[in-house]
Order: C-alpha cells, then structure tokens, then sequence
C-alpha cells in the first residue's frame, strides 16, 4: 500500500498500518490470486461503497483492478469510492474506467489532512 501512497508521513503509516490490523482479518474482502493461489490485490466494499482497492504495484495494468471492479459492479450498479487526491495514479484508473467525481474532502476519514475525491461509478452511454 505504502508504495502507491509515498505522500504519507511517516507518523500516519504507522497508525493506518495498525487500523489495518485491527479491521482487515474480519472485513468483508474480494481477493484476486494468481494460479498458485497467492495474493495479487484485494477490494473491501461495504454495501455499494468500495472502501478499499488495493493491487500488488508488481501486478498494475494487468487488470486485477478492473476486474474486482466490474465483479463489485454486478454486485451494485450504484458504486462509490473515495480516491486520495494525492495518489494520482489510483485517480486516473478510477477516471479511467469511468467513475465521476461527485465531491472533495479535505480529510480523510479519519480526520487526517489527506484530502479525497468521492467517486460514484458513471457508465458510458452507448453510441447507437
């Protein structure tokens, strides 16, 4: 996670490093494996909120992300997700696939001074 989120200081990888700890074994995940059954990325969603998405950076472009996506996709129409504002990378995906961004944060969801864009998924019209 760290790798895609250098913006953070060091102080906040450590807290957010705990949190993870605490919530990530009992949450509700969609984990992406490869054939040997190791882990390539996962995706968190409560409800129609995407909470997290997260791919090994060894595995980007390959389209794990776009996949656990649409798979949250079938599942809820109405997606959202929160993107760092920071983290350009991760943003240009979510545009890319085509989320929209409906609102700005200036803290994270814990209070922390990482602003956010809220997302909701948009799908393209069909060009008859």
């Amino acid at each position: 996670m760290f790798t895609t989120h250098a913006f953070l200081s060091h102080e906040d990888r450590i807290a957010i490093e705990m949190e993870v700890r605490d919530f990530l074994p009992a949450a509700p995940l969609w984990l992406a494996v490869n054939e040997d059954d190791q882990a390539l990325g996962f995706m968190l969603l409560s409800g129609a909120h995407m909470e997290a998405l997260f791919i090994d950076p060894a595995h980007h472009g390959k389209g794990i992300g776009h996949a656990l996506v649409n798979h949250a996709l079938t599942l809820h129409e109405c997606l959202t997700t929160d993107v760092n504002e920071q983290n350009a990378q991760a943003a240009a995906f979510y545009f890319r696939i085509g989320f929209k961004a409906t609102g700005r944060s200036e803290c994270d969801s814990q209070g922390r001074a990482y602003p956010l864009i809220h997302l909701k998924f948009q799908p393209q019209s069909k060009k008859d």
